[in-house]
């Protein structure tokens, strides 16, 4: 940090939200109160974009130090230091809590740094629990069944709080959160992540009620998911009854990231922590023909939302192209850490002068198979075509490495990317950069992926196994 800029920060929080869209939060139709004005008090990033599709494509970026490949074929982070590491070297209490998401274990490295560390991918141990963990969805059915018989007995024992089943680990995440903020007496890093806006969508019945003004029922809306599960036709009342039950989720999500804040606040740690909050993808309702997040760089899967709430940093809005490669150096810089070794630069000047950032353009990466919907989808960058994205305010590029296709879409004029403009709008201003930024990306993850030094992961625990099923990914 310069001599200029505002003294350390004793804690950092970083909230990261599974498969959450820019435009699932803010706007006239907000479900996420919370979320919200944590952006109007803070810097909101408005065009922040994830480093892929999908969640082991995004967060090497996010709490490790380069990009997914650029150390092997495999995902993972990579073998310099983590955000967690750099951390913990320097003294801080450091501590991760993840709600169930099988590629965010020590599997892959996640667990480095952190003094305390629950991925909740295990099960209770019975046959019950063990098949609850492998079906998300039959654990909402069982939510909708046992709501009103939960709100019974909550009655009974005297306890007024909202009832409902875990399905999503939000709560068991939120108290592992609660309990360090509690116990933490020094510099301090917590991440938190959640799991309910990834599909299937399960929200507690309440926060369905809540974004629906109580005219859709619960039944409704999971059959769905029962529809799209059969394979049959997305039509327009089921991608609405799909987008609610995301919406609710949100909701749910944003319920819990305010009670965090509350607890900061408590503690009287909130005037010396810079909260953040961010998507680590998106997720797609037919903008291009699929649902949940496929292979694809469109705007819906790779823009995301990025909220820095510095606490003696004035309000502003950052509109400029901004990679979340940015968090780890940003955050290390706030709280007064070295930055060298990772990836991005500090966007901390600009959160504290309200200034865009004028770096490299964003560069996202997806790996597609035979076809978009091919199962498993491709985790290794030699079991397909490998795609890279660039984007500038004007341009979002898209460079297929088999057959050496392209896409380019004008981001002003067309900003649902439908229209494909290459080849005739190839040599416009800043085309050529976002080509190059991309070519540049392909060619450093192809040397990146026989270069041996990523660390072996050997076989995938049977626990995480069976949550990356549960999440389609197996």
């Amino acid at each position: 940090m310069t001599e200029e800029s505002t003294a350390p920060v004793d804690g950092v929080l970083l909230i990261t939200v599974d498969s959450l869209r820019a435009d699932a939060v803010g706007g006239e139709n907000s479900h996420s109160p919370n979320i919200d004005a944590l952006a109007e008090s803070g810097t909101n990033v408005e065009n922040a974009f994830a480093s892929g599709n999908w969640t082991p494509f995004s967060f090497p970026s996010i709490l490790g130090s380069k990009p997914v490949f650029a150390e092997g074929p495999d995902i993972g982070v990579a073998s310099d230091s983590t955000l967690a590491e750099t951390f913990d070297e320097h003294g801080a209490e450091t501590a991760g809590f993840n709600a169930a998401n099988g590629f965010l274990t020590s599997h892959w490295g996640y667990d480095r740094g952190f003094d305390s560390f629950e991925t909740f991918t295990e099960s209770d141990g019975s046959l019950y629990g063990r098949y609850l963990a492998a079906h998300p969805t039959v654990q909402g059915w069982v939510q909708l069944l046992s709501s009103p018989f939960r709100r019974a007995i909550g009655r009974l024992k005297g306890d007024d709080r909202p009832q409902f089943l875990d399905a999503s680990r939000l709560i068991d995440v939120e108290s592992r959160a609660v309990s360090f903020l509690e116990s933490t007496d020094g510099p301090f890093f917590l991440w938190v992540h959640y799991m309910d806006t990834h599909t299937p969508y399960v929200p507690a019945p309440r926060h369905l009620r809540q974004v629906t003004n109580n005219k859709t029922s619960t039944l409704r809306m999971l059959r769905a998911h029962l529809r799209t599960g059969l394979g049959l036709e997305v039509n327009d009342s089921t991608l609405a009854d799909l987008r609610s039950l995301y919406d609710a989720t949100v909701h749910q999500v944003d319920a819990s990231v305010g009670r965090l804040l509350d607890k900061l606040e408590a503690e009287g740690l909130r005037d010396e922590t810079c909260v953040v909050v961010a998507g680590d993808h998106g997720e797609e309702f037919m903008d291009h023909g699929h649902l949940a997040h496929y292979p694809k760089l469109y705007d819906e899967l790779t823009h995301v939302p990025l909220i820095i709430d510095h606490p003696a940093m004035d309000a502003s809005d950052i509109s400029a192209p901004t990679s979340l490669d940015t968090l780890p150096p940003t955050l290390l810089d706030a709280a007064g850490l070295p930055t060298e070794g990772f990836d991005g630069e500090s966007i901390l000047s600009a959160v504290r002068d309200g200034e865009s950032t004028h770096g490299e353009p964003p560069v996202s990466v997806a790996v597609r198979g035979d076809s978009v919907t091919q199962q498993p989808i491709p985790k290794r960058i030699d079991e397909g075509d490998l795609l890279v994205s660039a984007r500038s305010e004007e341009w979002t590029y898209i460079h297929h490495t088999d057959g050496e296709s392209h896409e380019l879409y004008d981001r002003i004029a067309d900003t649902g990317e439908q229209e494909n403009l290459w080849p005739d709008s190839r040599d416009e201003p800043g085309v050529a950069v976002l080509r190059e930024a991309a070519l540049d990306h392909v060619n450093r993850l192809e040397d990146g992926a026989t270069s041996g030094n990523q660390p072996a992961a050997g076989e995938t625990p049977d626990g995480v196994q069976k949550r990356l099923k549960a999440l389609g990914y197996q």
